[in-house]
């Protein structure tokens, strides 16, 4: 199913892949969550605030909770670079001589039935300088997207018992 977001075909030795989480909940409903920024702060251990439009090429502005020092947060720009509802968002952050370490972030859900689903995310460091970025921050950019995905996985569930439970 993935092979139809025709996302890149990224190398492995740079590249960190979060757990894969099978959610009970619509992929829909997934999408909602990942797509409500304003509430980031309420279920993403990692991503603790973001401020974007969603469209293409635009900013999304993110303060990221700090793996390496506890209690710290650090600014993040990244821009949007795709978008398919309810399967797919990603950014990237692009090559820059001030800041040479280019990016991209995919945000996969896979629909696995009408009430359930699976998603997983994935960082690309691309560059000379992408197996050093994969080196010193692959670890802990593993552990903050395993967070991320069980952060989700949490309040999209949450969400969907108490819709059911209301109707």
């Amino acid at each position: 199913m993935t092979d139809a977001l025709n996302l890149p075909d990224y190398p492995a030795d740079t590249t960190v892949r979060s757990e894969v989480v099978t959610i009970d909940a619509p992929a829909a409903l997934v999408w909602e969550v990942l797509t409500d920024l304003p509430n980031y702060g309420k279920w993403n251990p990692f991503c603790i605030g973001a401020e974007s439009t969603l469209e293409i090429g635009d900013p999304i502005h993110m303060t990221l909770a700090n793996y390496t020092m506890p209690g710290e947060t650090a600014p993040n720009v990244e821009y949007i670079c795709a978008k398919i509802p309810e399967r797919l968002i990603s950014w990237e952050l692009l090559d820059n001589p001030v800041w040479p370490y280019p990016a991209r972030r995919d945000q996969i859900i896979e629909a696995t039935g009408p009430e359930s689903c699976r998603y997983w995310s994935t960082d690309a460091f691309f560059g000379p300088n992408g197996i050093h970025v994969m080196r010193f921050c692959g670890p802990w950019v593993k552990r903050a997207f395993d967070d991320t995905a069980r952060g989700l996985k949490a309040r999209a569930e949450a969400i969907h018992a108490a819709r059911k439970a209301a109707a």
